[in-house]
């Protein structure tokens, strides 16, 4: 044990003998009753038995969830370390935490959270005057689970709309605001759904939104999102529609007014991924809704517009990503021209001060350079190492521009960036207690199953031992060309400090190499990322970082379906595992709420035979058999209308009746709490104290300062 503390030796030495009957789970699980619903898929016969707990708000439903979480409680409240955990984390969350400030009218905007506020609080400021709190969302309601989520400023900043989740759901309300005095206008709009808001001048603005279904069932007419224009002044019942609706029913509609306020930019889309473009010319009255791209094979977004031309990055001939030019009067696509062409990493753009910004994501890290609205380069910019740049976005007459950077052992910090001389300088950092040169990141390269290289960084503290005990958790994503880069954590911080190693796998279906990355573990592809995630685990173990005695798996959403998938498939490997709002029901996610929309990434049951038995296979609710499975903490809240509860809750049913051994097969159902956006933080705490008592409880160790 030379060069370690005390505290990570005594983490390290302090398995039991007993630490099988510690651990052990002696309790009673809830009854949870069987029915006989079986479905015909292409003539084979599925059984549902716990179809009954989809109706979330059912009494019986509502019972099952009480009883679930008093087991829950009653298994955690005893290990004796959670309450120290808790209150680890609480004190290294205790510091002030800043957003990127932004300009609107005569006003610098920025959000701040004093430390353990439930919510951050909007300030502005004038000048170098004092701050004023111009939202207060601890306010919103009495337990803080109203959530603030995106506000949007008229271009002089004399009006602003916002919009507020409550218990976490996607459902919003926009209010307005007058920002003079702060004063709300009579312009509540409610049942909006995934949704910018976008203003027309100082007279309206624009937003979307689907007719509100009664449960979480979807229907046809409950799937067609709708753009609308809403004047102020006038009753949300008469706001216009201006795309979208019976004429052309689409998943997914976002319309937003460009910053020179010449058009009106519309995306439509049926899935997560492809989408439609249109745009009207907001100069002229009645003026049509002109495509610029139909079909759904491709992505495309208009950056910004000019003097009558509009910037597009687009997927078309190039799977990395370009930026195109063309005039907006023959937007076809014929007349594009290429203005930064594709590269071999996926690249996104940002503007600010007439330059262009472009992002790229080098093996899983950020790359930024500034261009000229000429497409020529002009500068990279210096960041302070491998990690994640976010930001270098604001209004075409700015001078200087904003942007955070931040990797698993640099908190997150604001720098201040002057475009003209290509310096940047700190401007915010944080107030963590964290030594940065205690902890080490790396990044490596594994070999999944079928010979594809694959990325993943492991952090963890300096002096660490490679002898097969380290307790590890491994997260993973894999979905929805979603990419997965360095970010700081207190939560993890805490896990770290403790002598656990924090591991990331970039798998495939992620965004982390362009359009053949993601669509590499899509459809009958999706086995790909699970074999890329049960690699990274039999690496780490192989390369002696951990052991199948301590390591975990986590992951959430689309990561709770892979964890879901990997637990059933290989639950030999792992010691814990935490499945988190998962897609876990693979024949019947797409009959809820959002589900309709995966289908690029996940197919569906009645697409052919080939795509049911496929997506049978690994179905974590259909595969949890007679098994001895990991310790699991399935984790879902209540309020989650984008990935109903009831795949979380016929998983953990399944799991408990299949269990063959004595490791706990628990589930924790958040109260009044969503997919996961605007948490209160005390919430969170709690959530995360939870997860890393069971971790350690249940890998035999002791937790201690």
């Amino acid at each position: 044990m030379k060069g370690l503390s005390f505290c990570t030796a005594l983490l390290l030495m302090s398995m039991t003998t007993n630490a099988q009957q510690r651990t052990a789970f002696t309790g009673k699980y809830p009854d949870t009753k069987m029915t006989d619903q079986t479905d015909d898929y292409f003539g084979t016969k599925v059984s549902d038995p716990y179809r009954w707990l989809e109706n979330d708000m059912s009494e019986e439903t509502k019972s099952w969830v009480k009883e679930q979480n008093a087991v829950t409680n009653n298994y955690i409240s005893k290990i004796p370390f959670r309450n120290a955990i808790a209150a680890d984390l609480k004190e290294l969350w205790n510091y002030e935490k800043y957003s990127a400030p932004f300009k609107e009218g005569e006003y610098t905007y920025y959000y701040k959270n004093d430390g353990l506020q439930n919510q951050s609080v909007l300030y502005r400021q004038k000048g170098a005057g004092q701050p004023e709190v111009i939202l207060d969302p601890n306010k919103f309601s009495a337990d803080g689970t109203t959530s603030l989520q995106g506000i949007e400023f008229t271009k002089d900043g004399s009006l602003a709309a916002y919009q507020i989740s409550e218990g976490g759901s996607d459902w919003r309300k926009v209010i307005v605001i007058d920002t003079k005095n702060g004063k709300m206008k009579d312009d509540t709009l409610r049942d909006v759904k995934f949704s910018g808001l976008s203003w027309l001048h100082n007279d309206g603005f624009y937003y979307s939104s689907y007719d509100k279904p009664k449960g979480s069932q979807l229907s046809e007419k409950t799937q067609i999102h709708k753009l609308f224009y809403h004047k102020l002044g006038t009753p949300q019942s008469e706001d216009k529609l201006i795309f979208g609706g019976e004429a052309t029913p689409r998943r997914y509609i976002g319309g937003g007014v460009t910053e020179d306020g010449h058009y009106l930019v519309i995306s439509a889309a049926n899935a997560t991924y492809g989408n439609e473009l249109y745009i009207q010319d907001l100069t002229k009255k009645d003026a049509p809704v002109v495509p610029v791209v139909t079909g759904f094979d491709n992505e495309q977004d208009v950056v910004f517009s000019e003097k009558g031309k509009l910037y597009i990055t687009t997927n078309q001939d190039a799977p990395n990503r370009r930026l195109v030019t063309v005039d907006a009067a023959a937007p076809a696509k014929e007349n594009w021209k290429t203005l930064i062409p594709e590269s071999k990493f996926p690249l996104s753009i940002t503007t600010c001060g007439k330059k262009l910004f472009a992002h790229y994501i080098e093996d899983a890290v950020s790359k930024v350079y500034q261009y000229g609205l000429d497409g020529k380069m002009e500068q990279a910019i210096a960041l302070p190492g491998l990690g994640t740049a976010g930001g270098f976005s604001g209004k075409m007459e700015e001078t200087e521009v904003y942007y955070t950077y931040t990797s698993y052992v640099f908190p997150p910090t604001i720098f201040k960036f002057n475009i003209k001389t290509g310096k940047s300088e700190s401007y915010k950092t944080s107030g963590v207690k964290f030594d940065p040169s205690e902890f080490e990141s790396k990044q490596l390269f594994y070999t999944s199953d079928d010979g594809t290289k694959i990325p993943m960084i492991i952090t963890y503290k300096k002096g660490m031992t490679l002898n097969g005990k380290n307790p590890v958790l491994l997260y993973g994503y894999g979905g929805f060309n979603i990419s997965l880069t360095p970010s700081f954590s207190v939560s993890n911080l805490v896990f770290m400090k403790h002598g656990g190693i924090y591991a990331v796998a970039n798998l495939r279906g992620g965004g982390e190499y362009g359009d053949k990355w993601h669509n590499a573990g899509t459809k009958m592809q999706k086995q790909n990322v699970f074999d890329d995630f049960i690699a990274a685990g039999v690496y780490l173990i192989k390369h002696k970082y951990t052991s199948t005695d301590y390591l975990a798996i986590s992951g959430g959403s689309n990561g709770g379906l892979l964890v879901g998938a990997c637990l059933t498939q290989r639950p030999d490997l792992f010691k814990v595992c935490f499945p988190a709002v998962g897609v876990l029901d693979m024949l019947r996610y797409n009959k809820f709420t959002a589900g309709a929309g995966w289908a690029y990434d996940y197919g569906t049951a009645e697409d052919s035979k080939e795509m049911f038995s496929y997506l049978y296979k690994y179905s974590p609710v259909h595969n949890a058999g007679k098994k001895c499975y990991p310790a699991t903490l399935v984790t879902t809240g209540d309020h989650d209308d984008r990935v109903v509860p009831a795949h979380s809750f016929k998983f953990a049913a399944a799991l408990q009746a299949g269990q063959t051994c004595a490791n706990p097969m628990l589930i924790r159902i958040e109260t009044k709490a969503g997919h996961g956006a605007g948490k209160p933080t005390d919430m969170i705490i709690a959530e995360q104290a939870d997860k890393w008592a069971f971790l350690f409880w249940n890998m035999g160790l002791e937790y201690g300062k």
